[in-house]
């Protein structure tokens, strides 16, 4: 027999797989300032924003675009002194030993976990890259514990299933059990410091763009963008949609408008509500103004991308697109906020 179990364990359901795990976490360490952090502030000192667009054939829906870069996670623990690194391995046995390991250490230990594996979840939408916490096991039952952003009760699952999860080759591309054994610091960082280095850092990600998509996925593509200029193309994009794609396709690329924007664990706003949240605590904790101002034009852009997601109601192309014609704008000056709070303007 092999048993064990984190005993009270501090989770509270969040927007965000990865910002709501490692939020988790911190409080589990007993860190933060002026109490745990929220949400958005893990968020934004991550470095989370980004933007990638792909529309590929033979696919439902046929096109797919996030919000957040994809080195968040390890971008804020190398911010805040936590010690971590993503650890991989093609043996489902390797990354089951990573997990219990930690578990028996008695430290909770953050996975990568394909969503369309997870039973408690009943989704069909593959997505490889959705952050859990594995908190306990027992071998005799075949069954772990882990907590998800979108469960508020810790969750019991085969352990089987949990080892199909974390070893799928769904999209965004094979997982290949990614692992985050952490260690944490005895505090944490000065915040103001860090809040600037991690606004630059989303800035910057903006205005270079970063594609999260595997090479399989970006062969098949007929278009994939990223970044500002990313934005600008996806408004465009959209515009043509009409004859660009069949009726089925467009009526389903119509729908998953909101599911990205608003349900696929974007934290509302395509990231930028969490985002604004993020400058928003920064601004009150230490009164800087910079991050204020930051906090009203990542709020505006978040409302943008909301209003967006509303318009697809309407079934109608014209109304959709006349909304995505707004982003680019909105999307530039988030950037330059960002950019003017993280010192980084030009």
């Amino acid at each position: 027999m092999a048993y064990a179990y984190i005993d009270d364990y501090p989770h509270r359901m969040g927007g965000h797989c990865g910002s709501g795990a490692l939020r988790d976490l911190l409080e589990w360490a007993g860190l933060g300032w002026d109490g745990p952090p929220g949400e958005g502030l893990v968020l934004g000192l991550g470095g989370g924003l980004s933007f990638s667009y792909i529309r590929f054939p033979d696919a439902r829906p046929p096109v797919y675009f996030v919000g957040r870069s994809g080195s968040m996670e390890l971008d804020l623990c190398r911010r805040l002194g936590i010690e971590t690194r993503r650890l991989h391995a093609d043996d489902a046995d390797e990354g089951w030993r990573r997990i219990t390991r930690e578990v028996d250490a008695g430290r909770p230990v953050m996975i990568w976990a394909d969503i369309a594996e997870l039973p408690y979840l009943r989704v069909r939408l593959s997505n490889t890259r959705h952050s859990i916490v594995v908190i306990g096991y027992d071998t005799d039952r075949g069954v772990a514990w882990v907590v998800d952003n979108d469960r508020e009760a810790v969750q019991e699952i085969p352990v089987e299933a949990l080892m199909r999860a974390h070893g799928s080759d769904g999209f965004l591309g094979p997982n290949r059990h990614a692992t985050y054994p952490m260690r944490f610091p005895k505090s944490l960082p000065e915040l103001l410091p860090a809040a600037r280095d991690a606004a630059a850092s989303a800035a910057a990600s903006l205005r270079s763009g970063e594609l999260l998509f595997d090479r399989a996925t970006r062969r098949a593509a007929q278009v994939i963008v990223s970044g500002l200029d990313g934005v600008r193309v996806f408004a465009d994009d959209l515009a043509r949609w009409p004859r660009l794609l069949d009726a089925d396709s467009l009526e389903a690329a119509l729908q998953a408008i909101p599911v990205f924007v608003e349900k696929a664990g974007t934290g509302g706003g395509f990231f930028r509500r969490l985002e604004a949240e993020f400058c928003a605590d920064v601004a009150r904790l230490t009164g800087d103004r910079a991050f204020a101002a930051a906090a009203d034009a990542l709020h505006a852009c978040a409302e943008a991308w909301s209003t967006l997601a509303a318009r697809t109601a309407s079934g109608e192309i014209a109304v959709v697109s006349a909304a995505a014609a707004e982003l680019p704008g909105v999307e530039t000056r988030a950037v330059e906020a960002l950019e003017t709070a993280g010192g980084s303007a030009p």
